[in-house]
């Protein structure tokens, strides 16, 4: 396992400077051929988040302050963190395919796929959170000193979803079966996990507990943290043990199934 891992590291320092420009070629290509070219990086998600506003604090009238904060900028800063994960969560597991032509005509170390796919995604994810400094700030909610701890959040997310797209990418080559499964139940990621409502407010207790082991439930509460509820990282010791459990045991997952399947993926493809 740990051969493994070195081989994975010494293959992403030698591709470095390949990974990241294939990151910007990947963000690109999303967007190739639109009128409105890298704008929808940002009207996308304005759109996504108005329609979800409009449906639970206008329509449903849940729209209630939330620790003195407007119930729009509690779900903003829950949802861009989501999009992010939205996006990896079946992105990483077809990552493989996508680019099946760098494993089958080119000598390219398949590790790093899940990787440069992973951060072409980030890359707007931190836009993104720009973003959502910009609108509190013109709402009346200037940066503060909690802030200082977002970027070891936006740092654990890329970490989890780097793994996470290696595990699933290995997984999703040898089976489209698993990349519909995951494009199957991301949505019900997105209802179970705390993103339009409070998970620390779930009465039952077994249920709330379950939801501390949810990675994507921990994500949202971090960035809400920073923003929103003011809570420093020590602050919640469980969340924080939970998920580096959690990306302990799915770095072995992902190492051990890259060990067993790598030399076999060309052949699939």
């Amino acid at each position: 396992m740990i051969n493994t891992a070195k081989e994975i590291m010494k293959d992403h320092w030698r591709y470095r400077k390949q990974i990241w420009k294939l990151a910007l070629n990947d963000m690109k290509k999303e967007y190739k051929g639109a009128m409105l070219g890298p704008a929808w990086i940002l009207a996308k998600p304005a759109i996504r988040i108005f329609v979800y506003y409009f449906a639970f604090a206008i329509g449903l009238r849940q729209g209630s302050p939330v620790e003195g904060f407007p119930k729009f900028l509690w779900l903003l800063c829950g949802l861009v963190p989501w999009f992010y994960m939205q996006n990896m969560i079946p992105g990483g597991s077809s990552a493989l395919r996508r680019y099946t032509y760098l494993i089958t005509k080119i000598k390219y170390p398949i590790s790093t796929i899940p990787t440069f796919v992973n951060l072409s995604f980030f890359l707007v994810h931190c836009l993104l959170e720009v973003v959502v400094i910009c609108i509190f700030t013109a709402m009346g909610y200037p940066p503060d000193i909690y802030l200082l701890q977002l970027p070891l959040y936006m740092l654990m997310l890329f970490l989890f979803s780097n793994m996470w797209g290696l595990f699933a990418g290995m997984l999703g080559a040898i089976s489209r079966d698993f990349v519909n499964f995951m494009k199957s139940i991301t949505i019900a990621f997105f209802w179970l996990s705390g993103i339009l409502y409070d998970s620390n407010k779930i009465k039952v207790h077994w249920l709330r507990r379950v939801m501390g082991w949810n990675p994507v439930t921990i994500m949202v509460n971090g960035y809400r943290n920073c923003f929103v509820y003011k809570r420093w990282v020590w602050e919640t010791p469980h969340a924080m043990r939970n998920f580096w459990i959690l990306f302990f045991l799915l770095t072995l997952l992902a190492l051990w199934t890259y060990r067993k399947t790598h030399k076999d993926i060309p052949d699939v493809l």
